[in-house]
């Protein structure tokens, strides 16, 4: 037989109409036995596979959700889809994962995209504060989620964390370890969550014979976190200690005070941001702020699925906010500095 085998081409093997194929991929309880038995051994020896287009045609709603992140490179985000993935499964649903590299121009296509492919709905870590994405799929009609954001005034489901308490821990801790020059790669970055953790270390200083000097980044990797180190190192006098606004940026900072000769804490302790899993297995295993990527995905999704399942006329929108933790270890786990 040539070409893809299609759904007459079942029934006329079974010997049965398509309406009872039909009933079998989709409502197998309606079906005898035998019958499903006789139609699912034709499905598999013709290699039928159904059209997920046509049957989103014909029901007016798709199985797969979007998710647009902000940096597939970063391990965050990599457990943000693994959860969201776990969720979607559970819920019969597939995810379609797109990668806006903090690009508006980028995250706008992919929008365009998930419309064209009318998704059920979209998963979105906005590129900028105004979450200027979430207003277009808003006009659009297209049900949302935000991820690891929330956008005041916008009215829709959110699931995020608390980046000024999470900022304030970090800063708090170095403070508390006797550091009183504190350096922050990330600088005035424009991305909220960046801005927020920052806000968070300037609150966590305040009151204190402390100071906060801002170190700008050109991205969110390790490249510019060792481009950061290198400017670091010129700082007279330097800091002591530096909080990196995520744990790439911290690793590149890592590397930056090894090829330099320095020790770590000792001569530069370093607090990262996020946890991922390299974290703990760096040369000098990093203190960070953990945030829970996996639980946040999953909330994410679920949300997601409730809104746009059966029972989506009741949905409430609401906005969960997880606290961060702070996990200690060796690059701040030194003696407190004299004084």
């Amino acid at each position: 037989m040539g070409g893809a085998a299609s759904i007459k081409d079942v029934a006329r093997a079974a010997g049965v109409s398509v309406g009872t194929v039909s009933n079998v991929i989709n409502r197998p309880e309606t079906v005898g036995e035998e019958t499903r038995a006789r139609v699912r051994s034709a499905i598999d020896r013709l290699g039928y596979v159904r059209s997920e287009s046509a049957r989103q045609l014909r029901s007016g709603s798709s199985r797969i959700i979007g998710l647009l992140v902000l940096d597939l490179g970063n391990p965050f985000f990599v457990s943000v889809a693994r959860g969201a993935e776990q969720a979607a499964r559970t819920a019969g649903l597939g995810v379609m994962v797109c990668n806006s590299a903090q690009r508006l121009a980028d995250e706008a296509d992919y929008l365009a995209l998930f419309a064209e492919h009318r998704v059920r709905g979209v998963l979105l870590t906005p590129a900028d504060a105004e979450g200027s994405g979430a207003a277009a799929l808003r006009r659009g009609g297209v049900p949302f989620v935000l991820v690891d954001r929330l956008v005041p005034g916008l009215e829709a489901c959110s699931v995020s964390v608390d980046d000024v308490g999470g900022g304030a821990l970090a800063a708090g801790h170095l403070l508390a370890s006797g550091h009183r020059r504190i350096a922050f790669a990330g600088g005035r970055h424009r991305l909220q969550q960046v801005a927020d953790r920052r806000s968070g270390a300037l609150r966590a200083l305040a009151g204190h014979d402390a100071v906060l000097l801002d170190l700008e980044v050109d991205g969110l990797d390790v490249a510019a976190g060792r481009d950061a180190g290198a400017r670091l190192l010129g700082m007279l006098p330097r800091p002591t200690a530096v909080f990196c606004a995520n744990d790439l940026l911290a690793l590149g900072m890592l590397q930056a005070a090894f090829a330099a000769g320095l020790r770590v804490p000792e001569d530069l302790a370093i607090v990262g941001y996020d946890d991922i899993e390299f974290a703990a297995a760096a040369a000098v295993p990093l203190t960070s702020v953990r945030q829970p990527a996996e639980a946040m995905g999953r909330t994410a999704a679920e949300m997601l699925a409730e809104e746009t399942g059966p029972g989506g006329a009741a949905h409430r929108h609401r906005q969960v906010v997880f606290e961060p933790e702070l996990v200690v270890r060796r690059s701040t786990l030194a003696a407190p500095l004299p004084g």
